[in-house]
């Protein structure tokens, strides 16, 4: 891609005026996602922040500690997508600064989410068939990941989109960490050089800007109210453990709420729920509020209904309370539900089971042009007068939103524009 200049290394600077911005695809409380396309005509998600934005959290870090911790994560996320270089993960194609926003620019993945694609099914639900497709390719992913002592800690559907390709692509790492690993079995996957964070070197950082829901938890969250009466697990010496507490709550491991410190494992329970949600349609410990939820996660069995299958089997094994219990990768990859899984070849399979309708730029209406740096404000501005109102209910919350997406007229009105 040639659309503009290199800077810090192999990252590519792209140029505003260079971009054709086709449509705002979504947006959040620290930004927006618009579709671009390139001088080449490749298609790009670039996600797009206001620059005082960053520079505020910036000045700010060194005072508050959740600040730092936002500030981190932005930085973060930023390093590790230079780092990626595998089918399942997003590539950084490029940085782009103006005087009014920042951002960067992704794989664009127009099948939406993995979330938006099972509510289209009939039943809302996925076949086994379908479910081991997806499961085996987010297996990979995670194992990828881990090999570079990163451990993901946010899985869900929403944050799972689906290529052009019909293969799943894995989004949004701000909830991310490093861990260092310590057993020689770790080391052994760690091989592999792992994004540095040096946040005096770098100049210009980049967030994602999907915005946390009402039901996502921040790492400043404390819920050992809702743990005090439960044991807690020994701590492991195999891997380093985070004390962080992060996830979306219906998704989260029972040790992260005991706030015992997590590794590796908590993927893999993530992707018990997510199995567990694609078989039945709804997630397995969901409770009336948040407080229920926990108390479901790290008190109450799955209710895995239905004859015992290996799905099923699979499902158990990897919501299992006890991270020291827990089915491990070797095991996953070797479960009878993977039995027929070519873990070599699942990446390149031609005919995934969902292949997403190509996107028509040129049936598109681009002459009203979008101007990105007014849009990206106007974000910023509905989002800051919302934190007056903070104390209202979701469902008032959603009307706002859907008066704000009324009012700006530069996006394409449908289903396609997502509100994080």
């Amino acid at each position: 891609m040639h659309d503009g200049h290199h800077h810090d290394g192999d990252t590519i600077s792209l140029e505003l005026n260079n971009l054709k911005v086709i449509s705002a695809l979504g947006r959040g409380a620290k930004g927006v996602v618009f579709l671009v396309q390139t001088e080449k005509g490749e298609l790009l998600a670039l996600k797009s922040i206001l620059r005082s934005s960053i520079e505020k959290k910036k000045i700010t870090s060194s005072s508050s500690s959740g600040d730092e911790n936002e500030y981190r994560r932005i930085c973060f996320e930023r390093e590790v997508l230079s780092s990626f270089h595998h089918p399942l993960l997003p590539k950084l194609h490029g940085v782009l600064i103006t005087d009014k926003i920042v951002g960067y620019a992704i794989d664009y993945c127009p099948g939406r989410d993995l979330n938006y694609l099972r509510k289209k099914q009939t039943e809302k639900m996925f076949s086994d068939d379908i479910i081991r497709f997806y499961a085996a390719e987010l297996v990979l992913a995670l194992e990828y990941l881990h090999s570079l002592g990163i451990v993901y800690r946010d899985l869900k559907p929403e944050n799972v989109m689906v290529q052009e390709s019909g293969h799943l692509m894995l989004v949004d790492f701000d909830l991310s960490t490093k861990l260092s690993a310590k057993s020689p079995e770790i080391r052994q996957i760690n091989s592999q050089p792992t994004p540095q964070i040096n946040l005096k070197k770098n100049k210009k950082r980049f967030p994602m800007f999907f915005k946390r829901s009402e039901s996502e938890i921040s790492p400043e969250v404390s819920v050992h109210s809702v743990a005090d009466s439960l044991s807690s697990s020994s701590e492991s010496d195999s891997v380093q453990k985070s004390n962080s507490f992060v996830g979306t709550e219906e998704y989260v491991a029972p040790e992260i709420i005991l706030g015992d410190g997590h590794d590796f494992s908590v993927d893999w329970w993530c992707l018990g729920v997510m199995l567990y949600e694609m078989l039945y349609g709804t997630t397995p410990f969901r409770g009336a509020n948040r407080k229920e939820t926990f108390y479901r996660v790290i008190s109450k069995a799955p209710n895995l209904t239905g004859e015992l299958t290996p799905l099923r089997d699979l499902i158990g094994k990897l919501l299992e309370k006890d991270p020291h219990k827990r089915i491990s990768i070797k095991e996953i990859k070797g479960h009878n539900f993977f039995k027929a899984v070519d873990w070599e070849s699942i990446t390149e399979m031609p005919r995934p089971p969902f292949i997403p309708e190509l996107t028509e730029v040129e049936g598109m209406d681009v002459n009203k042009k979008i101007d990105v740096e007014s849009y990206v404000q106007a974000v910023f501005k509905t989002e800051e007068e919302g934190k007056v109102d903070k104390k209202n209910k979701s469902s008032e919350e959603n009307k706002n939103k859907d008066a704000w997406v009324n009012n700006h007229p530069t996006q394409i009105q449908n289903d396609n524009f997502l509100i994080f």
